[in-house]
């Protein structure tokens, strides 16, 4: 298996992504961002800041939790396909498209959102709170982001057997095969990734950007070579986008101006992971402060640098690059960007 570590032979070209939030021309506030962009044979071939950096993957390990249920076939043999798979690996926006298909998966297996281990939190997307708030309801598990996951997790628990109450715990067979995923494509041993309790209740991971960076690399490049598991991930994540996110959510509108070559997934606290598959390479990127309205200017202006988006950005993605910013009386005050970007975004 090629080694996590950079190559010695390759100077990483640097970048610089710090993204900075001005008021009347001056830099009123910044962020410092660290990245790392590897090719799927583990050379570093671009960095920011600290590319080892050790942090939480937080939900950009999503297409890796679902691996074991695609390799031993209980996926399949539920008669599951793209929908299902994209809502497995989303942070989904809470809409109604996701509320449903999350319920069909737990329906699947004969259970209801009762089961799910993870709790309510308010729609993520401004289309999924209006819905909800104009039909008079209150969130409930199926509105979580991470619902798919879970659905399929619990699943999966179900259909070998397993206890399904106890799904989450870091003992389960579910997690524990988790757990050897993240080992297998991170190229990190299982006994050195440190564990905590993620955000939704299942064990979370931290690993160094360039490990991160390392794995979507891999599932880039073999999902391009045609892998069954990493093509069928890739696949349903690029055409079923909009359940990966939402209407205005940064992943969905970021695949879809990819035109099918990139596989993205945000992360909580400023963590962001990328695949490119034409091109076999991965970025992995963490704002030091957790700040979100730093995440997605960081994202494009990385991948404008490495020559993955256009110096010119299609449509959806320039207010996510360059977002001015208004006082209460509508006046643009100063705006948030990445120096550099700010002009060709």
């Amino acid at each position: 298996m090629p080694s996590r570590s950079p190559s010695t032979a390759r100077v990483p070209e640097q970048l610089s992504l710090d993204v900075v939030v001005t008021r009347g021309g001056l830099a009123e506030s910044r962020h410092r961002v660290h990245a790392a962009v590897v090719s799927h044979n583990g050379v570093r071939l671009a960095e920011a800041r600290d590319p080892e950096l050790v942090t939480w993957w937080r939900s950009c390990a999503k297409p890796f939790q679902i691996m074991p249920m695609l390799r031993d076939g209980t996926f399949d043999a539920l008669g599951w396909g793209d929908e299902e798979l994209a809502l497995a690996c989303a942070s989904h926006g809470s809409e109604p498209e996701h509320v449903a298909v999350a319920e069909l998966m737990l329906a699947a297996v004969g259970l209801t959102e009762e089961a799910l281990a993870c709790g309510p939190h308010e729609p993520l997307s401004a289309r999924g709170a209006a819905l909800l708030r104009e039909a008079g309801a209150v969130p409930g598990r199926l509105h979580s982001n991470c619902s798919g996951k879970h659905a399929a997790m619990l699943a999966r628990a179900a259909q070998h057997r397993w206890a399904t109450g106890s799904y989450a715990e870091p003992s389960h067979p579910v997690q524990t095969d988790v757990v050897a995923m993240i080992a297998e494509w991170t190229d990190v041993p299982a006994d050195q990734i440190p564990r905590s309790v993620d955000g939704c209740g299942v064990p979370v991971f931290a690993l160094s950007l360039h490990a991160m960076a390392f794995a979507y690399a891999r599932l880039a490049a073999q999902a391009h070579a045609g892998d069954p598991i990493a093509s069928r991930i890739a696949h349903a994540m690029t055409t079923h986008a909009h359940l990966v996110g939402g209407t205005d959510r940064f992943d969905t509108l970021l695949m879809r101006a990819g035109g099918g070559r990139l596989v993205a997934k945000i992360g909580a606290e400023g963590v962001h992971s990328v695949g490119v598959l034409d091109r076999g390479i991965g970025l992995a990127l963490k704002v030091e402060d957790g700040s979100a309205r730093a995440q997605f200017p960081a994202v494009l202006a990385a991948l404008q640098a490495i020559g993955v988006l256009p110096a010119t950005l299609p449509e959806p993605l320039l207010p996510l690059a360059y977002t001015p910013l208004h006082n209460t009386r509508e006046q643009i005050t100063g705006a948030v960007f990445v120096p550099g970007h700010e002009v060709l975004a």
